[in-house]
């Protein structure tokens, strides 16, 4: 089996790159971080394939080229702070912080934010933050962000998120009902608070569970 290194260089180029996301410095973050630090000991061998992969707590892995086209499309940059909306493993957060100056992870799953703090300590991802809470109603104390990206689907765009964003920062999230293809779309806040938002394409993601989300079954 290629080493890991080998596969993530090749998943970059035939994953991402040759999917139009050309932009270096997201293509430099991304073979940067090891996802196969991500996953089960089990899941390990399947890291750099072209889906998602499962997680602990019943969660999953994001698709890789699907990570990338949401930093792509919330135009991160190195100045911005970042709040992710379930954070799940830990994957994304991880590659937003080799771009941007800080990353807050906000995940309503208690095993996961453990896990997930002590493999990104493990691993000296130092500008990355997670915290264990609602992802729906952001995160208040920290705001403003200059992009918001969730890694679950809503009914709708919570109300939190979008008075957590700064003048012309972006969010990026699904949207659409659970089990059935979501569409992932895209809001700037305008510099006088007006919002633009535009259809990215259609996606399939776990619920956004909280209190402008779905309930928990």
């Amino acid at each position: 089996m290629p080493e890991f290194a080998d596969l993530r260089e090749r998943m970059v180029r035939r994953q991402i790159e040759a999917r139009g996301i050309c932009d270096p410095t997201i293509l430099a973050a991304f073979l940067k971080v090891p996802r196969e630090a991500f996953v089960s000991e089990e899941q390990r061998r399947w890291a750099y394939e072209d889906h998602p992969l499962p997680i602990e707590s019943g969660q999953t892995i994001s698709q890789p080229y699907i990570v990338a086209l949401m930093i792509a499309a919330a135009g991160v940059g190195s100045n911005h702070r970042v709040l992710e909306v379930g954070s799940g493993s830990g994957y994304a957060a991880a590659v937003i912080s080799r771009i941007a100056r800080e990353v807050i992870g906000i995940e309503r799953q208690h095993d996961l934010v453990e896990i997930s703090r002590e493999r990104l300590r493990h691993l000296g991802f130092d500008n990355v933050r997670i915290i264990e809470g609602d992802g729906t109603r952001g995160c208040p104390a920290e705001a403003p962000f200059e992009a918001i990206l969730a890694a679950a689907s809503g009914s709708h765009v919570p109300q939190a998120l979008l008075k957590q964003l700064a003048p012309r920062g972006t969010l990026v999230m699904p949207v659409g009902g659970p089990g059935w293809v979501q569409k992932l779309i895209k809001v700037t806040k305008q510099e006088d608070g007006s919002l633009q938002q535009s259809d990215l394409g259609e996606v399939r993601f776990v619920p956004l569970i909280g209190e402008e989300g779905w309930r928990e079954r």
